[in-house]
């Protein structure tokens, strides 16, 4: 039997790696719609309270919540990727060695 074909979960792999890293260095490319708005409005909302000589804590706060829940996001994402992976790995292997066994020597 051949290699388990496992191509296309790892490029969605590195991907996802490369998308996580990004959001790690405050990146706003990897973000969805509704985050990518989110952090906006956090950022909007913090340069008024700046030009009005205000503190910027709750836009920080908001800010760094949208950071965490794409972080969450990512790495829940990778482990679903690599579990999978694995998972067609174990069953090629698995398939190979009842084949071998099957055999009538």
């Amino acid at each position: 039997m051949a290699k388990p074909d496992t191509r296309g979960l790892d490029r969605a792999i590195r991907e996802t790696t490369r998308k996580l890293e990004a959001v790690r260095q405050g990146e706003m490319w990897p973000l969805t719609g509704p985050e990518r708005r989110a952090a906006l409005r956090a950022l909007a909302g913090g340069s008024y309270r700046v030009m009005r000589g205000k503190s910027t804590t709750r836009a920080d706060n908001r800010l760094e919540s949208v950071s965490n829940a794409a972080e969450t996001r990512l790495i829940a994402e990778l482990t679903a990727l690599q579990i999978e992976r694995q998972r067609i790995v174990t069953e090629t292997a698995r398939a190979k060695a009842a084949k071998k066994s099957s055999g009538w020597w």
